[in-house]
């Protein structure tokens, strides 16, 4: 099967469904209990075209009404600049206007049409039950990912494609390379059938920061909190204070990829790898 030869199934504009990918984390293996480096969450949202449509507009008159800024060098939303109060987002050191457009998002977020995946690998977990076997992070964590997002697209007989952010980096040949292996060979137990019959490329698609493509800034936004929030749920990170990445948290929930029958969004929405003991 090839990328001009598409799964025979409904494959018009309106029924296709793209997956916008970030991470938080990275993929080195390290002898460290730090959190940031100890786990990789890869987390992905889908989006059926007619809804990312809506999305996208409403993402850019949030950044209109919130942060000037001349159209022909676009608002890039990331969670670090936003976070700290720089760049751009230099306004938001004004309290009010923080809590302005705080508000905002988390409405333009918990209106978007979509639905999530986040799968968080332990890295020191892993190695220390395969060792030198251990597999990468990357290609584990895309196969569980991958694995959720076509199962939804088979289960409504529909095709989809994948995006990620393009850094320019060892990271992106490397992730790019798990998504071809993903197709070609299948994941974890899972033949390759599933996954070509689903996606309609064979290349992960990578796109520049500066692109503004509404999707991965929603990933990037979300993939931390998110993280944090899934961790929190087994015991391997403590509560905090109340926080805005808690609010974006708890607004992600309801976009959960769920079991068709019980509503579970464990094992669905969100993965820990290998699974820790509640």
């Amino acid at each position: 099967m090839s990328d001009a030869d598409p799964p025979s199934r409904p494959s018009d504009f309106e029924n296709r469904y793209r997956l916008y990918l970030d991470e938080s984390g990275d993929h080195v293996y390290r002898q460290t209990e730090e959190l940031s480096h100890r786990f990789l969450a890869l987390l992905g949202c889908w989006f059926r075209n007619p809804d990312y449509l809506h999305f996208h507009q409403a993402l850019e008159t949030l950044k209109y009404d919130h942060l000037p800024h001349h159209p022909d060098e676009p608002v890039i939303l990331h969670r670090e600049d936003m976070v700290n109060a720089r760049r751009a987002f230099k306004v938001l050191r004004d309290e009010e206007r923080r809590e302005a457009f705080d508000t905002d998002l988390l409405r333009v977020i918990e209106q978007a049409q979509f639905k999530m995946v986040v799968v968080v690998i332990d890295k020191q977990a892993l190695q220390a039950a395969y060792g030198d076997a251990a597999a990468h992070p990357y290609h584990l964590g895309l196969g569980f990912l991958l694995q959720r997002y076509v199962g939804y697209l088979n289960h409504i007989n529909r095709i989809g494609d994948v995006m990620a952010e393009a850094r320019g980096t060892k990271e992106d040949r490397l992730l790019a390379e798990s998504y071809t292996r993903i197709y070609e060979r299948g994941a974890w137990l899972v033949k390759a059938s599933p996954f070509q019959t689903a996606l309609s490329s064979r290349q992960l698609k990578l796109k520049d920061k500066r692109a503004n493509i509404a999707g991965l800034q929603l990933a990037d936004i979300l993939a931390h909190p998110v993280k944090q929030w899934v961790l929190h749920q087994y015991g391997l990170t403590k509560p905090s204070a109340t926080t805005f990445g808690q609010q974006l948290a708890e607004v992600a929930q309801s976009k959960f990829n769920r079991h068709l029958y019980d509503g579970r969004a464990e094992g669905y929405g969100f993965v820990v790898f290998p699974k820790p003991q509640k």
